[in-house]
């Protein structure tokens, strides 16, 4: 466990998302910052770890691992307790289909690649941004509301903190960053608020993360 090395961005939501799940598991784990405003996820020592060139990337065992989620999964996988999944089939189903729409149709558009090419390639002015990621959480969370109303308790699903939250805390960091409404969602928000004041959420907020300024 000692050997856990997170490389990653102090306001980035995967950093974020895994930084919360390392917690939950009580995992000694050290933090090395990639500085996304400079361009450090394209420098040759950063792509021997991630080729991709994105963070987080995950050092363990020898091992590097990448994309936040498959390292969620991970976790849960070589660290089983206390778990991050439900321990019936279909509601992991569940938890797993509420972290992808965070995972696969919000975050993956409002990313920082993503907003640099609407306006370096396609001429989007400030207006234009604000509206696109806007539109994409709205859509999201507009689901998430939903099965939050049908499956939640304490949390997102349920009353233990699952992956669910893990994708859904950061996201509504960067809606609130993003000045979003989230009015809107009242379930969803009071599932925030309660994960916020769990201290493994706590402790992995931007604001304690190495490179915040």
């Amino acid at each position: 466990m000692a050997g856990l090395v997170l490389h990653g961005y102090w306001r980035s939501g995967t950093s974020y998302r895994t930084r919360i799940a390392l917690n939950v598991k009580g995992l000694d784990y050290r933090q090395t910052p990639v500085d996304l405003l400079n361009g450090e996820q394209r420098s040759a020592a950063y792509r021997a770890l991630n080729p991709q060139a994105l963070v987080p990337a995950l050092e363990a065992d020898g091992r590097i691992f990448t994309q936040s989620s498959a390292i969620i999964e991970w976790l849960e996988e070589r660290y089983p307790a206390p778990p991050l999944l439900p321990a019936n089939a279909d509601d992991r189903a569940i938890v797993r289909a509420m972290a992808m729409i965070v995972a696969c149709d919000i975050h993956p558009l409002n990313n920082a690649r993503v907003l640099n090419a609407l306006t370096g390639d396609l001429g989007a002015d400030d207006t234009a941004r604000q509206a696109w990621v806007g539109r994409w959480i709205a859509s999201g969370f507009a689901a998430l509301e939903e099965m939050i109303l049908r499956h939640g308790g304490l949390y997102a699903f349920g009353d233990d903190l699952t992956m669910a939250d893990c994708h859904l805390v950061p996201q509504a960091y960067a809606a609130e960053r993003f000045a979003v409404p989230l009015d809107g969602y009242p379930a969803l928000m009071t599932a925030v608020r309660h994960a916020l004041d769990h201290p493994a959420v706590k402790a992995a907020h931007p604001d304690l993360s190495p490179g915040h300024p």
